[in-house]
Parts: structure tokens; C-alpha cells; sequence
């Protein structure tokens, strides 16, 4: 059965890649960038500039490239961060993150590179990043980078993956 629109409800074209904020991604058709230097990070205002709290950006399947062999390598990436001014677009975010897929670097490398580009990008008050690997050569890599103190009184949550525990 076909669905009708609601007569009440304004509806809306996207404008191609450009939308009245700006940004270039949001709202129309994005290829996945060739590489992680080549992705665009958007930024939108934070509507509670004032505010601390935290948002959190969970990515269980982040994928990359062994710089040696040339296999793919998983992640369950936690990104964590208490917004400044800024908040990461979440289409621009995700498009970075799949920036990697051919991308050759290893473990340690990935991690602290997208959280150093977000910190760059959005200026954050705090911002951590969990990235959980998983075994390589038999040896699971878990890396954490951070910056900047979490403000008093925040919560931020345990980021919640287990440690590997292979078929223990």
C-alpha cells in the first residue's frame, strides 16, 4: 500500500550537495573519500554552547588496512567528547571513517588520527577515543588517546566494550 504524505508537513527537495548551512555533504549524494586526508569533516553551531554534556559516536564496524600486508583490519571505534562551539556533522563523520577502508596504517596510527582531526576540527572541551581491535597476527590492540580535562560534574560513561576474550 502506498503511503500518502502528511498534508500538514512541508515537504522538501534536497538542494543537491549544499544546504542553506553550508555544508557540503548533508543532503544530497557523497562519495566516499579516497583518503582520510582527502574527507571533509563538517562542523555545525552547537544549539547548547553553554552547556557540558557528552556525545558519543559508537562504530562497530570501523574497517582499515594493514600497512605491511595489505588485510583488512576491524575496530569497534567510541568516540567521546564534551562539545565546545562545535559538533562533528554526522554524515561528514562517517564519511571520514570510510575514508579508511583503503587506507594503510596501523592501529595505533588510526586511532589517534581521527581523534586528533576531530580535536582540530571541533575544538572540543574534552574528547577521548577508544579504538578496540581486533587480534592481529593473535594479539588484540586496544588504543585510547584523549585531550583536555572532562569538565567536573560531567558523566561520561564507561565506554562500554568488553575486552577481548577470544573463544574464552
Amino acid at each position: 500500500m502506498a503511503r500518502t504524505p502528511n498534508k500538514d508537513r512541508k515537504m522538501t527537495k534536497p538542494a543537491g550537495n549544499k544546504n542553506s548551512k553550508g555544508l557540503k555533504q548533508l543532503g544530497g549524494a557523497a562519495a566516499i573519500p579516497a583518503s582520510p586526508e582527502k574527507a571533509v569533516l563538517e562542523r555545525v553551531p552547537n544549539p547548547h554552547p553553554g552547556e557540558n554534556y557528552v556525545a558519543r559516536f559508537t562504530v562497530p564496524e570501523f574497517t582499515s588496512i594493514c600497512p605491511v600486508t595489505g588485510q583488512p583490519d576491524f575496530a569497534h571505534i567510541v568516540i567521546d567528547y564534551v562539545p565546545g562551539k562545535w559538533l562533528v556533522e554526522s554524515k561528514s563523520l562517517k564519511l571520514y571513517l570510510q575514508s579508511f577502508r583503503n587506507h594503510g596504517a596501523f592501529h595505533e596510527d588510526c586511532t589517534v588520527a581521527i581523534g586528533k582531526r576531530l580535536a582540530e576540527t571541533l575544538v572540543p572541551k574534552w574528547i577521548r577515543i577508544g579504538g578496540y581491535w581486533y587480534p592481529r597476527g593473535g594479539i588484540p590492540i586496544d588504543v585510547f588517546w584523549q585531550k583536555g580535562r572532562l569538565p567536573a560534574g560531567i558523566w561520561a560513561p564507561d565506554q562500554g566494550i568488553t575486552p577481548y576474550r577470544g573463544r574464552g
